[in-house]
């Protein structure tokens, strides 16, 4: 097992805790990342060889494919965009820097709330909690992601943490997603698992607390839609998307169909056309005439392995899965509550939506930052290294 390192805790610059902070509110923003791609060569060998093949794959795979000129510059563009953020994560060293992202997730869950009931009224949080840019699914994954924070942020005080955790809380009932649930369960259970100093049962509270409401409102028949949506067990048209995405790797299997190319195959979704988020059309506020060509490049088979085997074929598939198992293998080793979270989580989620597809308002590029994280720590560093830092800081915390 690795062991922490005894090195003084590392600390990015202050701007970087503002970049972070600001990321979920405009997402743009981590392209920032491109710049840390240099960090990529301080990492131990195995995971440079582990990266290496990831990569390579993906551009072998779009070789193979119908396109292989756009597939493969739309490889290329994903394979650089996926890097850049593990380079982030390199960089960062350790879980405790990722902490500013925590007020421009709670800032996501305010304006949610704000948004919702100044359009919709309590009508629109019955029919699931939405945001403009955020899709309800997205937005209950940032909520869960912004629980985890606040449980794993040691030392925090008690007047801002109890607060930020029940908004996110409530964002995360309002949202009514079961594939975030399954996130919080499951990572919840691996930072429990995997916690190296002691068993922190109490990380288990919010998903039992979740559990036993949703139980609750569906037993005595509350009037919390959302919240009694938690324990449904219908797939929501899911067997369709997954029998389609099989079909359409069928026609490419060795490469895949292309990078971003796969929305045309996904016919159960494709044939409803070009669509934003479920919030902005319940207030009417249609896709633009000039998006709706693009409409199938965010269409996506709501598995992460089929959606890669759609798109890149049994090679690109093999990239994925061994970079994959990699950083869940040395997260288990590292012991860091949030990485493991994080990390589990969303693997988790992956089985009944795509999480970890880039680019995204910034929750996928977070699980590839943590990917670097777990790359380069335990060399000569771990992310459990070093002192808490300050809670509330003049600036922006991290």
């Amino acid at each position: 097992m690795v062991r922490p390192s005894e090195s003084a805790a590392f600390s990015p610059p202050r701007w970087v805790g503002w970049l972070l902070a600001l990321v979920p509110v405009f997402p743009p923003l981590y392209l920032a990342a491109f710049s840390a791609l240099g960090s990529l060569r301080t990492l131990p060998l195995a995971a440079r060889g582990v990266l290496f093949f990831f990569a390579a794959t993906q551009l072998v795979a779009a070789l193979f494919t119908p396109q292989p000129l756009l597939s493969l510059g739309l490889a290329t563009a994903r394979t650089l965009l996926i890097l850049a953020m593990v380079a982030a994560g390199v960089l960062l060293r350790e879980s405790r820097n990722l902490r500013p992202l925590l007020w421009g997730q709670l800032v996501i869950c305010a304006t949610a709330w704000g948004y919702t009931l100044y359009t919709q009224g309590w009508a629109g949080v019955q029919e699931r909690l939405g945001h403009p840019y955020y899709y309800i699914v997205s937005l209950g994954l940032v909520a869960v992601v912004a629980l985890w924070f606040v449980l794993f942020w040691k030392g925090a005080p008690a007047w801002w943490r109890w607060p930020a955790g029940l908004l996110a809380l409530a964002t995360f009932l309002a949202a009514g997603s079961r594939g975030p649930f399954l996130a919080l369960a499951v990572g919840s259970l691996a930072a429990l698992a995997f916690g190296q100093k002691q068993r922190r049962w109490w990380v288990l509270l919010p998903a039992t607390a979740v559990l036993l409401l949703a139980t609750l409102t569906t037993t005595l028949k509350l009037p919390i839609e959302p919240v009694e949506r938690l324990l449904n067990d219908q797939t929501s048209g899911r067997e369709y998307v997954w029998r389609d995405a099989v079909l359409g790797w069928k026609t490419s299997p060795v490469g895949g169909v292309g990078p971003y190319q796969g929305g045309p195959y996904l016919t159960y979704l494709f044939k409803d056309g070009c669509q934003l988020t479920p919030t902005l059309e319940r207030n009417e506020i249609g896709c633009p005439a000039g998006l709706s060509r693009w409409s199938s490049v965010w269409l996506i088979a709501h598995n992460a392995w089929l959606h890669w085997l759609l798109e890149s074929g049994v090679i690109g598939l093999s990239g994925l899965v061994a970079v994959m198992g990699y950083a869940l293998w040395r997260a288990a080793l590292l012991g860091d509550p949030l990485l493991a979270a994080v990390l589990y989580g969303f693997t988790a989620m992956n089985v009944v939506d795509v999480v970890i597809a880039v680019p995204s308002p910034h929750f996928s590029e977070l699980w590839w930052v943590c990917v670097g994280i777990t790359l380069c720590a335990g060399a000569g560093r771990s992310p459990a290294a070093g002192p808490p830092l300050p809670a509330v800081p003049a600036s922006i915390p991290h």
